[in-house]
């Protein structure tokens, strides 16, 4: 009777596998709260979404596609070479190109440099030669959608100038380096691969399509809101050297001393800032044309 009683004991699962599934069901909460308070970044999603269509379709990337399978992989990966280049540029031009990888693609910013007139959107010919090596590279090496931005600065536009504002200015400013790139640089390229275009190993058409282009002018606000950042700065310092000079801490002459000393400081990085906004972005968007 007992050894048919202890046998009735031991049917079920032990005790301790009570325990466990609790702590698995906590564990298992604990990631889907992490999960859904976390970011999801849309590019590397996108990137993961395409890879396991691709996977599970059954037909894996192949080396002799060039690439083209994951057509949303970001440019600094599937094309090295394209990369390279503009590293190479970087470095002929002092530092006056840099690539950066964002979730809606490969962003190219051409800085430290006189790319238009004063208050005008006439590139300089400075511009349109590093513009001209830079296009060369990126359009002629890839299919995406190229979106391209200008720039200006917190100074209004002269009273006698034809833009109305800085956002008329930018735009322009944005729509000289597209028209630069299907004109003036597409000219030049016909003549140089004159022979590849004759022999249909370069269809220009395609490359240098207007469809590919997309100019896009931010106005001032960028540079505005580091302007005001400075200026907020600038007045906690000046803040502090008052409550010294009202506290004694300091001298009189010491106090205009250092007052001259923000007013210079203030205008060198307003200086700073107003070259860092002659610029030029080039955004290679992920999806194809």
């Amino acid at each position: 009777m007992m050894a048919k009683k202890r046998e009735e004991e031991q049917k079920g699962s032990p005790q301790w596998m009570t325990t466990y599934s609790d702590m698995v069901t906590l564990l298992l909460t604990f990631f889907v709260a992490l999960i859904s308070m976390s970011t999801i970044s849309p590019g590397k999603f996108q990137q993961v979404a395409v890879g396991l269509r691709i996977a599970l379709s059954g037909r894996p990337p192949s080396v002799l596609m060039g690439g083209k399978s994951i057509n949303e992989e970001p440019l600094i990966t599937s094309k090295r070479g394209i990369y390279q280049e503009l590293m190479r540029l970087s470095e002929e031009y002092k530092g006056k190109i840099t690539v950066e990888e964002r979730d809606e693609g490969t962003l190219i910013v051409l800085k430290d440099m006189v790319f238009f007139e004063p208050g005008s959107a006439k590139l300089t010919a400075e511009a349109k030669e590093l513009l001209a090596k830079v296009g060369q590279i990126v359009i002629e090496h890839t299919t995406n959608v190229l979106e391209v931005y200008g720039y200006a600065d917190d100074r209004p536009p002269l009273p006698n100038s034809i833009y109305v504002s800085n956002w008329h200015l930018s735009s322009a400013r944005a729509a000289s380096v597209v028209n630069f790139f299907l004109t003036e640089l597409k000219e030049k390229r016909m003549i140089e691969r004159a022979a590849d275009i004759k022999l249909g190993r370069f269809n220009i058409d395609l490359f240098y399509n207007p469809d590919r282009f997309y100019p896009i002018g931010l106005g001032d606000r960028e540079i505005k809101k580091k302007i005001q950042d400075l200026e907020n700065q600038i007045n906690v310092e000046k803040a502090l050297l008052n409550e010294k000079f009202r506290n004694g801490e300091i001298s009189q002459a010491e106090y205009e001393l250092e007052l001259r000393k923000l007013e210079e400081k203030y205008q060198q990085e307003l200086d700073r800032l107003r070259r860092e906004f002659r610029r030029i972005d080039i955004l290679i968007k992920r999806e194809k044309m």
